[in-house]
């Protein structure tokens, strides 16, 4: 049977060993459907070594991207490596959780399994003698319930960026913090975002399987700590009209099998290597198409918008938050430290097919060695349209509609999601935007029913 990566026993044994002492009585088997959202199916702890030589079937035709009926028996194969107790579910009924792989009943790995499309992206990158890491910076808000217990988009607090005095859920943030240490994420740091209610806990930058299962813990663990507050977490990117939405930016990198940053040039006035320079090339020219995966919700497209600092242009800089892709500035000394940072991902986004895509486009611009636009420092949001045609800066999506149709032009996007996963997910998105365009909304009846 192929497996995607081979337990070695010394890890089953260490695994069974660690559950044991903590007394675990269940075990969740994890994974997401194509657009980001967590799976589970519970069993008894006795199940595990069974589920861990074995997998576990189940069936495919129920998950969001999946499988036709006719096509429906999987099975999920436990990677003992992302083996962690949950610590909201320590007690009588202790519980912990494994990401798993997707097989078919053949043996081989589900085309459709947003983790595996992962993996042979990172594949490809190294045959080339790369590791990609990624260091995302999930925004988040906490709402209260309304009266009836209804979950409203009314914010915890009001404080602002930074603010402490004000800032009603820092408890909450530090409760939220020690969950997913115990899940062995490294945080490192966590404050109050701009808008009221909004917070941002970032934690280290991985390898980009490593990374993505993060992401992926990170925002069920945000909600469930929420929940034992009687708060809502949501990672919906703009849910109040006129206050910032929120992002998940991404910080890259690429290492080579030396453990050096290939991003690194300390001659360079921006400290970028040619490597670096292509990679970004690669971005800003798979941009448009790589929308509809980073930014998948029709929501997406109310926070990049001019004047919330989110990206609209299509460019890279330093200094200038308005650009797309930026260039964090470093310690001097610290070339390894060297990364760009793609600020259009919101954290709706599948975290799986999101570095897939964001890799992919990179490798692109290094393969074909595309050249590096100039940098654009000036605020974009400044420009008219004369003044950015003349520089050739081209614009995000306005819409989710106008994202999937640039993603049904871009082979190199498509070819990293896979038929499978690419297919689906344009018929899954394809609906949600023709849902959103002929939905007659409480603006539209607000706007135009008494004056027409």
């Amino acid at each position: 049977m192929a497996v995607e990566n081979p337990t070695p026993s010394n890890l089953v044994d260490e695994v069974m060993t660690r559950a044991q002492q903590e007394g675990v009585r269940f075990v969740n088997l994890q994974f997401t459907d194509i657009v980001g959202l967590v799976k589970s199916v519970t069993i008894p702890f006795e199940q595990f070594p069974d589920a861990i030589e074995h997998g576990k079937w189940f069936d495919g035709s129920s998950i969001e991207g999946f499988a036709r009926i006719a096509e429906s028996d999987m099975y999920l194969m436990p990677d003992l490596r992302t083996f962690q107790v949950i610590p909201w579910e320590r007690g009588e009924n202790t519980t912990a959780r494994t990401i798993c792989w997707v097989y078919n009943p053949n043996g081989e790995i589900f085309s459709g399994d947003p983790r595996a499309v992962l993996a042979r992206a990172t594949r490809e990158a190294e045959g080339m003698g790369l590791t990609f890491n990624a260091g995302p910076e999930v925004e988040f808000f906490l709402f209260r319930r309304d009266e009836e217990g209804r979950i409203q988009p009314l914010p915890h607090d009001q404080a602002g960026y930074f603010d402490l005095s004000t800032d009603l859920a820092s408890t909450v943030r530090k409760e939220m913090v020690n969950a997913l240490t115990d899940m062995g994420i490294k945080v490192e740091t966590s404050h109050h975002e701009v808008a009221p209610g909004q917070h941002e806990i970032d934690f280290e930058y991985a390898d980009a399987l490593t990374a993505a299962d993060n992401t992926v813990t990170f925002k069920y663990a945000l909600k469930a700590v929420a929940q034992l507050h009687d708060l809502h977490a949501t990672f919906m990117p703009k849910p109040i009209y006129g206050i910032n939405g929120s992002g998940m930016h991404t910080h890259q990198s690429l290492f080579d099998r030396n453990g050096e940053n290939t991003f690194a040039d300390p001659s360079d006035p921006y400290g970028l290597s040619a490597t670096a320079k292509h990679f970004i090339a690669g971005q800003l020219h798979h941009a448009q198409a790589m929308s509809a995966v980073l930014a998948p919700q029709v929501n997406s497209y109310k926070r990049l918008v001019p004047g919330y600092e989110a990206p609209v242009y299509v460019s890279w800089a330093r200094v200038n938050r308005s650009a797309l892709i930026r260039v964090p500035r470093i310690t001097p000394g610290r070339p390894k430290a060297t990364r760009v940072e793609i600020r259009c991902p919101d954290p709706s986004c599948n975290p799986y097919l999101a570095f897939a895509v964001m890799l992919a486009a990179g490798l692109d611009g290094i393969k074909r060695k595309l050249a590096l636009p100039e940098p654009v420092e000036e605020n974009l949001y400044t420009f008219d349209e004369d003044e950015r045609l003349r520089r050739q800066i081209n614009v995000l999506p306005g819409s989710l509609g106008t994202a999937l149709d640039e993603l049904r032009k871009d082979e190199v996007v498509q070819g990293a999601l896979g038929p499978h996963v690419f297919e689906r997910f344009l018929e899954a998105k394809t609906i949600e935007w023709n849902e959103y365009r002929t939905y007659v909304s409480p603006w539209e009846l607000d706007r135009y029913l008494e004056e027409y």
